[in-house]
């Protein structure tokens, strides 16, 4: 299924790409891949780890930062129009989560 502007929380698994410097390059979501348009924005956010989890075992690491990035994409080496996507992972995750497209 694909997301319509008007879907505003997705949290869908989907496959990041990076460049050897850690910029994000394309995003693979729903089949296809999206290929980064523009300079992403990156910035963190912090959790209540607290109000997640019980407790932490000792040394495992930075719980409370959340990663996210905002990209402006557009599908594969096409002109086609940019969408923005905004994706987070959240701390002690490998995986990102897609959690809103919006057109430009």
């Amino acid at each position: 299924m694909t997301a319509t502007v008007s879907e505003t929380n997705l949290n869908t698994p989907v496959d990041l790409r990076f460049t050897a410097a850690g910029t994000p390059l394309a995003v693979r979501y729903d089949g296809r891949v999206w290929a980064v348009a523009a300079e992403p924005l990156r910035w963190f956010t912090r959790d209540s780890w607290w109000e997640t989890q019980r407790t932490v075992p000792v040394g495992v690491g930075n719980v409370v930062d959340i990663e996210r990035w905002r990209l402006q994409v557009r599908l594969g080496a096409s002109t086609s129009a940019l969408r923005t996507f905004e994706l987070r992972r959240d701390p002690l995750s490998e995986q990102w989560l897609l959690e809103s497209i919006s057109d430009n």
